[in-house]
């Protein structure tokens, strides 16, 4: 009898069941339908010996020292700070915008102040902010939109922002310095030896069990367990009985090339000119030494393992009659990106898992009656014994 099946071997699933496991001495199974453990996230070698993330660049970036911290348990750190390029009128400009963005695009000397008054210039009024088009023109203006977010975004999601919620295009923000970095979080890293060995340090323990190539449905009704988490697709585990969410995919076309380097940055964006929406080289992420370079192509489909929940009102409509579902559902917990329909980055997945591990421990305990005080010696035995070794 398993304590837990954990369904999806990707952060939220294998965060809990390392939890579980080291901390609340839980049988786990975790199961995942594809042949390998770290979901998205996952890289591997390839037959260059490159290391590559297969399903597109995994960025860690995070404001939370305790989501650092307890990563940390299970990698070493390689300190990077990601850095973005668009291709826009036949130049290569830094991404988000910015104040060297703005002068070479237009062959201006600009000064923070100047770019200030420049936006102020050319931004449009928009009385109420509710789509992604509105949030670009009125920070940046209608032709800055256009060049660098309209298409894009038509790419990425099939639509044009005036359908999709502000929210798509609030992740992007606007400079007026020469800050060039994607992310200005506190934290920010890649693991040292890759995302998939420290999911594997995550996952090594005796009271964890992994089945891979498994399908939840085919194990569910002879494989006893008392609760489930599933980070799955909400909407599947209720057999799409309202219809199926729509989510957009991606396909990647990798690539191995006879030089060092190609790329003038990490990932160079490509809002306008060919059907793909970035190339990214995995040396540039990784630190590794390597005489030739490994790049992926991303290109934005409808059909495809879904990646990218779509902001729309009818779709959060939607949603809302799952998650009602699921909060009446008995002994089955639903976490992550797929299982909320949202779109979380990697450290928001982490945090939403720790916080849903801490609820479990404190429904057990407030189900258990109270336990003498331990002393002394026996308390300090009992917590040298419950610490997993990984994190000594």
């Amino acid at each position: 009898m398993f304590d837990y099946l954990i369904v999806g071997a990707g952060f939220a699933g294998s965060v809990l069941a390392e939890r579980l496991a080291t901390r609340s001495n839980k049988k786990v199974l975790v199961i995942d339908k594809r042949n390998h453990i770290a979901g998205n996230a996952y890289d591997h070698y390839n037959e260059d010996g490159i290391l590559v993330h297969k399903y597109g660049p995994h960025i860690f970036h995070t404001n939370s020292k305790d989501v650092f911290d307890y990563l940390g348990n299970f990698t070493d750190w390689r300190p990077y700070e990601h850095r973005v390029l668009a291709s826009v009128d036949g130049q290569h400009v830094p991404m988000p915008i910015n104040l060297d963005t703005i002068n070479k695009l237009y062959g201006l000397n600009l000064t923070s102040f100047e770019l200030d008054q420049f936006f102020a210039s050319v931004a449009e009024e928009v009385p109420v902010i509710k789509t992604s088009e509105d949030v670009v023109v009125s920070k940046v203006g209608r032709e800055l939109y256009e060049k660098f977010f309209k298409n894009y975004t038509r790419k990425q999601w099939g639509l044009d922002p005036s359908q999709l919620d502000k929210s798509v295009t609030s992740r992007v923000p606007t400079r007026t310095n020469r800050d060039d970095r994607y992310f200005t979080d506190t934290y920010q890293a890649m693991p040292l030896h890759g995302y998939t060995r420290m999911f594997e340090k995550m996952l090594d323990h005796p009271n964890i069990k992994v089945m891979l190539n498994t399908d939840y449905h085919e194990v569910i009704d002879f494989i006893p367990f008392k609760e489930m988490i599933f980070t799955g697709p909400v909407d599947e585990y209720f057999d799409h009985q309202f219809g199926k969410l729509p989510y957009r995919s991606l396909e990647f076309k990798h690539e191995t090339l006879n030089k060092e380097k190609h790329l003038a940055a990490p990932v160079v964006n490509y809002p306008n000119e060919h059907p793909y929406t970035r190339i990214t080289e995995f040396k540039a992420l990784t630190g590794q030494d390597h005489p030739k370079t490994a790049i992926v192509y991303e290109y934005p489909q409808a059909e495809g393992d879904p990646y990218y929940p779509i902001p729309m009102a009818e779709n959060a409509e939607l949603y809302n009659k799952y998650k009602k579902l699921a909060d009446e559902t008995p002994n089955v917990h639903f976490v992550g990106r797929l299982a909320t329909y949202k779109y979380y980055n990697m450290d928001q997945v982490v945090a939403q898992a720790l916080t849903l591990y801490k609820k479990l421990t404190e429904k057990e305990t407030a189900a258990k009656p109270a336990r003498p005080a331990i002393s002394g010696s026996t308390a300090l035995v009992e917590k040298l014994v419950s610490r997993s070794p990984k994190q000594e």
